[in-house]
C-alpha cells in the first residue's frame, strides 16, 4: 500500500508516498515490518519479506523459491509432498525411500493411497484380490494356499474336499478312509453309528465298523470258547477245516497242552494231541 498521510508506528518517519504495511490496525513502513514481523525461511535462513510469498506449514515458514524438495530440490510449490524427519520430500523421493512396495506387483505403494496389510506383507488395495475370482478382498475372509489368496468359495469350490459321506465342505481336521475324506462326525460306523475318528476299527465290505459291531455281525466264533475270534493287535488265532480257534485255546480237549505249534489228532469236532489221540 501507499500512504500520503500517515507515519510509521515504530520508526515514526512518514509515509507519505512511501509504501506501507498493515498490522493490527497499525501502520509500517517495510523496512519496520520486515525487520519486526518477517518470518525466516527454514530453507535460507533470511526473512521472508512482505512483498515475498510466505509458504507455511506445520509453522515452518518458506520463501516460495525455497519451498522444494530436499532430495531433488524440485520447487514443491502448489505440488503433493510428504514430510519425514522435518524434511520436506515431493511424493516420488519420498516413495522411492520410505514408501512400501506392493507384494503382488511389486510397485510403490503411494503416500495417500490405500493400502492393506496381510501377514506382514503391503498390497495396493486393488492388487489384493482373490487369486480365482478377481473379486477385491478388503477385510472379508480369506484363505491362502501357495502363496495365492482366495476367499472363501473359490478356496472351497477349487482346492477343499467334500466328505463322501455328507457330501460338504471339510473345512479342517477330517479323516481319510479308502482314499475318501470324510468329517470326523461322519465317519460312524456302520452298525451302531458310534464315531470311529479315534478309536480301532475293522473294514468289511468298504464300510467301517466298531470292534464291538464287527465282532457280533461277521467275526467267526472260537471251536473252543465261542467268542469272537480276530485279528486286532496281533492276536494269534489257529485255522483248521473252517473252524478257528484263539491261539491260547487251541489245546487238547484231554490234557489241555497247547497244540500251538504241534502236530494233533482229530476225533469228530475235537483236537487232541499224538499221545492222547494214540493212548
Amino acid at each position: 500500500m501507499t500512504s500520503n498521510h500517515t507515519d510509521c508506528h515504530y520508526c515514526l518517519q512518514s509515509l507519505r508516498g512511501r509504501k506501507y504495511a498493515l498490522r493490527e490496525e497499525n501502520t509500517y513502513c517495510i523496512t519496520c515490518y520486515d525487520s519486526l514481523f518477517a518470518n525466516p525461511c527454514e530453507e535460507c535462513k533470511q526473512p521472508i519479506e512482505c512483498d515475498s510469498k510466505d509458504l507455511s506449514y506445520k509453522g515452518r515458514h518458506w520463501h516460495e523459491r525455497c519451498f522444494k524438495c530436499t532430495k531433488c530440490s524440485r520447487s514443491l510449490v502448489e505440488k503433493p509432498f510428504a514430510a519425514k524427519d522435518e524434511f520436506l520430500l515431493c511424493t516420488e523421493c519420498y516413495s522411492d525411500e520410505y514408501s512400501s512396495k506392493c507384494f503382488h506387483c511389486q510397485k510403490t505403494i503411494m503416500p495417500g493411497s490405500r493400502k492393506m496389510e496381510f501377514k506382514g506383507s503391503s498390497w495396493h488395495e486393488s492388487c489384493f484380490v482373490c487369486q480365482y475370482c478377481q473379486q477385491p478382498l478388503g477385510t472379508k475372509p480369506l484363505i491362502t494356499k501357495d502363496n495365492e489368496n482366495y476367499c472363501v468359495p473359490c478356496f472351497e469350490k477349487q482346492f477343499a474336499h467334500r466328505c463322501y459321506s455328507c457330501k460338504k465342505v471339510i473345512t479342517s481336521g477330517g479323516v481319510t478312509y479308502h482314499d475318501q475324506p470324510w468329517h470326523k462326525e461322519c465317519f460312524v460306523c456302520a452298525g451302531c453309528k458310534t464315531q470311529l475318528s479315534e478309536q480301532r476299527f475293522i473294514s468289511k465290505d468298504e464300510y467301517p465298523y466298531c470292534v464291538d459291531c464287527f465282532n457280533k455281525y461277521y467275526a467267526k466264533k472260537c471251536a473252543a470258547c465261542q467268542k469272537p475270534v480276530t485279528a486286532l493287535g496281533g492276536a494269534k488265532f489257529i485255522t483248521f477245516e473252517e473252524r478257528q480257534w484263539h491261539g491260547e485255546c487251541f489245546n487238547c480237549v484231554k490234557c489241555s497242552v497247547s497244540l500251538v505249534g504241534q502236530g494233533f489228532l482229530t476225533r469228530q469236532d475235537d483236537v487232541l494231541c499224538h499221545e492222547c489221540g494214540l493212548a
